[in-house]
């Protein structure tokens, strides 16, 4: 399978644990609906066992696992192999979360072995010496947050997006750059687009909001915006 082509700017939904079942697909079916709204990408995590479902009825969201393995066909029981998760329709993983880190060896297993399937790698590291080092693996997305923001609703401030972004384009130029930790509203997925990331996204910032599904239009609008305005800056 061939691996998606990222354009700048998209976003991520990482539900995380928090949601599940038909909880998880009422998010979905409004995460596609702004992505074809709004013609823009759109990576949606999920539990293993709600990806196919994603892949099945939202065409417009690139189905995200959490995190994978770089086991190969044969024995591995209990483990995630890469060939069943494509098989399934998932086209891009999160590795080396705060939450489910990796050791550097497996961390360059994984990748190799998420580009034999056609799955996009989205790597997370906390901070910049780490970003610079992990993108030395060339990762097709490189998540850049501050463990100690994820979930806190504050986000990091202009001088880390700036840089983070810089420090894995010296290393590894076509990697796409994340910044993500503590996105809570639209004016915070603005900055770290406009500071230079080339995506954002929301966990906690979403799915604890008083009303998940007018924050998710809340954070495409701000998406949408922030895309015109440099597009408005380039040109000038």
């Amino acid at each position: 399978m061939e691996p998606i082509v990222l354009k700048r700017p998209f976003f991520v939904v990482n539900p995380k644990s928090y949601l599940y079942g038909e909880q998880l697909r009422a998010l979905a079916r409004k995460a596609d609906e702004l992505a074809e709204r709004y013609d823009l990408q759109c990576m949606f995590t999920a539990q293993f066992v709600d990806l196919p479902w994603i892949a099945q009825y939202c065409p417009h969201l690139i189905p995200c696992a959490q995190t994978m393995e770089s086991l190969r066909p044969g024995r591995g029981m209990g483990h995630i192999l890469p060939e069943a998760l494509a098989a399934a329709g998932v086209r891009a993983s999160f590795l080396n979360h705060a939450e489910r880190p990796l050791t550097m060896a497996e961390l360059a297993k994984t990748i190799v072995r998420a580009r034999e399937v056609g799955i996009l790698t989205c790597v997370c590291a906390d901070s910049v010496d780490e970003a610079r080092a992990i993108a030395e693996l060339h990762p097709d997305i490189m998540t850049c947050e501050l463990t100690e923001l994820i979930g806190t609703g504050q986000v990091a401030g202009e001088d880390y997006i700036r840089a983070s972004t810089e420090a894995v384009k010296s290393v590894s130029p076509e990697t796409m750059v994340l910044q993500a930790a503590g996105i809570s509203c639209g004016q915070d997925v603005y900055d770290a687009i406009f500071y230079g990331g080339d995506a954002t996204g929301g966990t906690s910032g979403i799915v604890e909001a008083e009303d998940p599904i007018a924050k998710l239009e809340e954070m495409f609008e701000a998406l949408d915006r922030v895309r015109a305005d440099l597009a408005e800056q380039d040109q000038g």
